[in-house]
């Protein structure tokens, strides 16, 4: 399908500059962007987006999609407790078509804040991979091996197989966490990112109490003891990452790994604040946002994450210039697509994939124009997503979803959490 959108602004992310002009998508891909074109050509649709912003669309760069079903149901308990007594006893009662239907839920929640791909650490990948493909959304699998569940050699059929399953569907190695995962285990890993040259990806430093566990075990934080096994060679990075210290800094500034911060998650859980300013001083660039999953969130929103980024570096470095709007910005557009391996999401320029949300300008938390990317981090919200288009498709446009029956969803959704949960 080909599709023109005109009369708009479009924030592209290659630069701070507003266009005011046209977006042409032939397919999943752009074909044009830049100011009105005097010929056109055909297209399938033209859509006029007169008071609208056309942005990249934000990449949710961690999360847990599926564990929508325990959205509010474990609330206020330490993680520990929340974790060991709550969340792995229920998600062993999980069937094919929970994952299926749950994830679906997620996936319609991040179409209403402007998400357009997810980074999405789970299991049951069948099921994950269908219900994305159903809906035709885009999403980048995430390897979840624990002394729980999986094997190295399970691990290394899923990276071979979903990173030719389908366009929308990719794949990166990874695995829960150190301390959910024995050494040898984490030894396998390293051998995989090794045969395969391949980033790796996982759960790291996110309470001081894991750190102290990993140090008591081996001697080292977590992030040196992945880069003493050699896991980190290819590139790739942690989710959290809020207790580092100057050593582990040093390594991801090193070897380029991304940090994704998810700042409700860690303050829900009490886990503490993620020292972005710092890691910046010691020479880290790559950094996206994550919402993690909807049971330590529990909304799964790219406003309200971009918001507590900037605002927590601000209250702990007692700096209000810290961590700026447009840099936030990036780490939920541009950074996210890098950190997930979506090149080709990054920014809006032509050859790039059609992912993108429009923002409705003309509302009362968008007045006055001062500075539209200021707007989006620090007054935007989901009430301003009119659209969220996918691969050149439109997913969700004006409060409804065009790939999914949402009606259906909530009700299947609702009745296997009563069957889940109790």
């Amino acid at each position: 399908m080909k599709l023109r959108f005109y009369n708009a602004k479009i924030l592209t992310m290659v630069d701070d500059n507003i266009i005011e002009g046209e977006l042409h998508t032939d397919g999943g891909k752009i074909t044009y962007v830049g100011a009105p074109k005097a010929e056109q050509g055909s297209f399938d649709r033209e859509i006029d987006l007169s008071g609208k912003l056309i942005i990249p669309g934000f990449k949710n760069a961690h999360t847990h999609g599926a564990m929508t079903f325990l959205r509010s149901f474990a609330d206020d308990l330490p993680l520990n407790d929340w974790l060991y007594q709550q969340v792995f006893p229920h998600e062993a009662k999980l069937t094919e078509e929970a994952i299926y239907v749950f994830t679906q839920l997620a996936n319609m929640e991040y179409l209403t804040s402007g998400i357009t791909s997810s980074f999405d650490m789970y299991f049951k990948l069948d099921s994950y991979a269908k219900a994305n493909t159903d809906m035709g959304f885009r999403t980048v699998l995430c390897g979840s091996i624990n002394d729980f569940g999986g094997t190295v050699e399970g691990i290394e059929e899923e990276y071979n197989k979903f990173n030719s399953y389908n366009e929308l569907i990719s794949y990166q190695l990874g695995f829960h966490a150190e301390y959910t995962t024995k050494r040898e285990t984490l030894e396998g890993m390293a051998a995989l990112s090794q045969k395969y040259k391949a980033p790796m990806y996982t759960h790291n430093s996110e309470t001081k109490s894991e750190v102290e566990g990993c140090k008591e075990r081996y001697g080292m934080t977590p992030t040196q003891l992945f880069d003493k096994l050699g896991m980190l060679e290819y590139g790739g990075g942690g989710f959290h990452c809020v207790w580092f210290d100057e050593k582990d800094m040093e390594i991801y500034r090193d070897k380029r790994l991304y940090m994704v911060t998810n700042p409700s998650s860690n303050l829900k859980l009490a886990s503490g604040i993620a020292p972005i300013c710092e890691m910046k001083r010691k020479g880290m660039t790559n950094f996206a946002i994550g919402t993690d999953g909807a049971a330590s969130n529990n909304c799964l929103d790219m406003f309200r994450e971009m918001f507590l980024v900037t605002g927590l570096q601000k209250v702990r470095e007692y700096d209000a210039s810290a961590c700026p709007a447009f840099d936030v910005l990036e780490m939920a557009t541009k950074g996210g697509a890098l950190a997930m391996g979506l090149k080709d999401c990054d920014v809006l320029a032509e050859g790039k994939c059609a992912d993108f949300a429009v923002i409705d300008l003309m509302q009362p938390n968008m007045q006055p124009l001062h500075n539209i990317a200021k707007n989006l981090v620090y007054a935007g919200s989901k009430q301003n997503i009119c659209m969220t288009v996918v691969n050149g498709k439109v997913l969700y446009e004006n409060g409804k979803f065009l790939t999914v029956d949402a009606n259906e969803v909530y009700e299947r959704a609702n009745k296997l959490a009563r069957e889940i949960c109790g």
